[in-house]
């Protein structure tokens, strides 16, 4: 969240913006239609503050850093998840949280065990050589 406190308005100008889904006095949401042009956009060549100023948003009032922040983090959205990930809920109760491995085959259930197995013995493996390298320095004092 900002700290910057909007006034009203400035909460009025904001909510008129057709590329905010809504305002509160701290911060805006963004439509994600607007996130994946910015990002596109941003890519062929633009800078954050001047696709902001095109699109409708002061940055007297949303602050400049604001934009390049914003904009930073929609392109790492952008690299992870695609356009979708724009237009998906992925944090609280519209979250379809960890994948299920309900419908998993039984191949793709012992491949991920298998893997597991490994993780772990890889794991044991390097507690054993630290207690052996903790016990070696407990003789040498």
């Amino acid at each position: 969240m900002s700290k910057v406190l909007f006034n009203e308005h400035q909460l009025r100008l904001l909510e008129e913006n057709p590329n905010v889904n809504s305002v509160s006095d701290r911060s805006i949401q963004y439509k994600p239609e607007f996130k994946v042009l910015a990002v596109k956009v941003n890519q062929s060549g633009k800078g954050p503050s001047q696709i902001f100023s095109e699109n409708g948003f002061d940055l007297e009032v949303i602050g400049k850093k604001k934009a390049k922040e914003s904009l930073g983090r929609w392109r790492k959205s952008y690299q992870l998840h695609g356009e979708e990930g724009f237009f998906e809920e992925r944090r609280g109760k519209g979250s379809p949280g960890r994948p299920s491995t309900k419908g998993l085959s039984p191949e793709k259930k012992l491949e991920k065990a298998e893997a597991r197995i490994k993780y772990l013995e890889a794991e044991v493996e390097l507690l054993k050589k630290l207690e052996e390298l903790e016990r070696q320095a407990k003789i040498e004092y």
